[in-house]
């Protein structure tokens, strides 16, 4: 198998609709574990993946007492690049639905199209149009 690197988001309880809402938008069906379904006394999603048709992979997870202090949104980012102008620009309006534009995708200097948001869930997001 070829190797991957898959982003890790860690939510505040909310994965499986993160996840969802991710699915919506990318295309793809969350695969979801519980902890209480792994034995564990607690609520929430234990282990999150989504695999898309594009290939992309986003795993996540809730955060439960006990685990490192959760700082949403601060401690990692995703980037979507690519040449398919008309999915990028798919991605970009629907990550946009409730969030923030922090940066419009628009032509930059080096030649691409580039914006950077936060997404409803306080995820940063960047993307890039090759020119």
């Amino acid at each position: 198998m070829a190797q991957q690197l898959n982003p890790y988001v860690t939510f505040p309880g909310n994965a499986e609709e993160a996840l969802n809402f991710y699915a919506r938008i990318l295309g793809g069906t969350p695969r979801l574990m519980t902890f209480r379904e792994s034995g564990m006394d607690a609520d929430g999603i234990m282990h999150g993946s989504l695999d898309t048709p594009a290939g992309f992979h986003i795993f996540a997870s809730d955060t439960m007492e006990g685990m490192s202090e959760l700082k949403q949104g601060n401690n990692m980012q995703m980037s979507l690049s690519g040449d398919e102008s008309s999915a990028l620009r798919g991605y970009w309006e629907g990550l946009a639905e409730g969030g923030n534009v922090v940066v419009p995708l628009e032509k930059q200097m080096w030649g691409d199209e580039y914006g950077q948001l936060i997404d409803r869930y306080g995820i940063t997001w960047h993307v890039n149009i090759a020119g």
